[in-house]
């Protein structure tokens, strides 16, 4: 069934032309001047040779004219595969190699990244792209809601990441499913710090041309920035890691941040207590979330009052939204059991780019599989215990340990490799390897330099242990819980 809508940054310059649309280094654009903005770049991308259905790969910061080209590309039909800019080149490469994109677009910034990469892709730079010439502008009267427009890559717990398809519905139903949260408020304004290339950032945009709200947008995360800014544009909502939430509360010391700000929206994993109640006791109120890629943002959050009492809880499923605990037969365990969490709704992704198999085994009868454990107590409050797998949550960016165990053991001194996320203050974790050699003379530091050309440098381990053999069970599967005890000791003084 083909449900559509009006272009959606088309409609809201007709509705509020005049209104603040983003703010970015002291720079104010209204929504007309977003729409004309992004219009222009629609008919350079035409001269590229993009048309309705093409794919085009972007690697951007936050930037505002990476706002208007991604507009751009919506308002076209041209699906974004959105790049994540801390990615290596030769990781960058496999992306591009995989979503078949006809089209590079990258920020100059990146020249050196970009000259790394090994693809037949056809590279344009944003000041090239800039230069085009006018054209006339592809602009879509109306979005057909099942039709994909972004494509996120995310890591796989096999190795290779996977293309999540994300749909005109799923961004849509996303946006009106934090609405029916939240509430929207009319003097709302939300400040932008998390990467736009992240399906956090990227939904704050669809919601800003949804709801007609301003963001002010700030090209990284600066603690002192983001507390003048909350001050001097009267900010109400923000998108927030822990790691992030924690540097605002020590940069602030003994101030408090204005009234007006009602919502701290809260990613990327549980808050610790000791944070928590430093937020009740300054007044910020914290949103605790859960969502993923394939869920186009939150697909879960709880409210401030329920953070210390619902310590570690992710809430109540958002109003569109549906959540089971199942067990490995797919049944439905009672209430406080444990089991995989599986969600459905309409932000839930159609599926992986080029990977039927996959996704026929992720999405059955409508419902996602994540891979996450967890419980839902007697009251619906929703308990995330282990997130997907082995997932490592650093700093709000996702890591797989297969995907670093994978490039230890392409080094010839290496028999075997493990990996696993430690504890740390500042990031809430980071990785740390387990090695066993195959050559006597292979140092920590041959991996590490290994590791740096190849990973992004939030993946590299921060430790590296050289132990006998690894602990694996009769299927030889790596017991990582046996890793995390050895670590423990170890931090104990204690051998294993």
């Amino acid at each position: 069934m083909i449900e559509t809508m009006p272009n959606w940054l088309k409609k809201r310059s007709e509705l509020s032309p005049h209104r603040e649309a983003l703010i970015h280094e002291d720079h104010t654009y209204t929504f007309l001047d977003v729409f004309e903005e992004a219009k222009a770049y629609t008919g350079k991308l035409g001269i590229l040779g993009l048309q309705k259905g093409s794919t085009a790969a972007v690697l951007f910061s936050n930037q505002a004219d990476s706002v208007f080209i991604l507009y751009a590309l919506q308002m076209a039909g041209i699906k974004a595969v959105i790049l994540n800019n801390r990615l290596t080149s030769e990781e960058l490469s496999w992306q591009l190699e995989d979503c078949e994109a006809e089209v590079l677009v990258y920020e100059s910034g990146f020249d050196e990244k970009v000259a790394g990469i090994s693809s037949g892709v056809k590279f344009v730079s944003t000041a090239k792209l800039k230069q085009l010439k006018d054209s006339d502008p592809l602009i879509l009267d109306e979005y057909d809601l099942n039709v994909v427009t972004t494509i996120m890559y995310t890591s796989g717990t096999t190795g290779n990441p996977k293309g999540v398809m994300q749909t005109y519905g799923n961004h849509w139903w996303s946006a009106n499913a934090s609405a029916l949260n939240l509430g929207l408020h009319e003097q709302d304004k939300w400040l932008c710090t998390v990467p736009i290339f992240h399906i956090s950032g990227y939904s704050i945009l669809m919601r800003s041309q949804i709801y007609g709200m301003p963001i002010v947008l700030h090209s990284s995360f600066d603690e002192k920035k983001v507390i003048e800014d909350i001050q001097r544009y009267d900010i109400t909502i923000m998108s927030v890691v822990s790691t992030m939430l924690r540097r605002i509360l020590d940069e602030l010391g003994a101030e408090r941040l204005p009234p007006a700000l009602r919502c701290m929206l809260l990613g990327g994993g549980p808050a610790p207590l000791p944070l928590l109640e430093s937020c009740i006791e300054k007044e910020i109120p914290v949103f605790q979330t859960y969502g993923m890629t394939e869920t186009s943002s939150q697909f879960a959050t709880l409210s401030p009052e329920y953070s210390i009492e619902r310590l570690g809880s992710a809430g109540k499923a958002l109003f569109p939204n549906q959540i089971r605990i199942v067990d490995g037969d797919g049944q439905d365990v009672p209430s406080g059991a444990e089991g995989e969490i599986v969600v459905k709704g309409p932000n839930v992704t159609i599926g992986y780019l080029n990977r039927p198999d996959e996704t026929a085994d992720k999405i059955r009868e409508r419902w996602l599989h994540t891979g996450d454990i967890g419980y839902i107590d007697g009251d619906g409050f929703l308990f995330v215990l282990d997130r997907r797998s082995d997932l490592i949550i650093s700093g709000g960016e996702n890591i797989y340990p297969a995907e670093i165990e994978g490039i230890l053991l392409s080094h010839p001194g290496v028999a075997d490799a493990g990996v696993i996320g430690a504890p740390d203050e500042q990031w809430g974790q980071v990785p740390v390897a387990f090695i066993v050699k195959s050559e006597t003379g292979v140092s920590d530091e041959d991996l590490l330099a290994l590791c740096e050309r190849k990973l992004a440098k939030y993946k590299l381990p921060k430790e590296i242990h050289f132990v006998e053999s690894l602990p694996r069970n009769a299927a030889k599967k790596l017991l990582r819980r046996k890793l995390r005890e050895w670590l423990e000791a170890k931090d104990d003084g204690v051998g294993h």
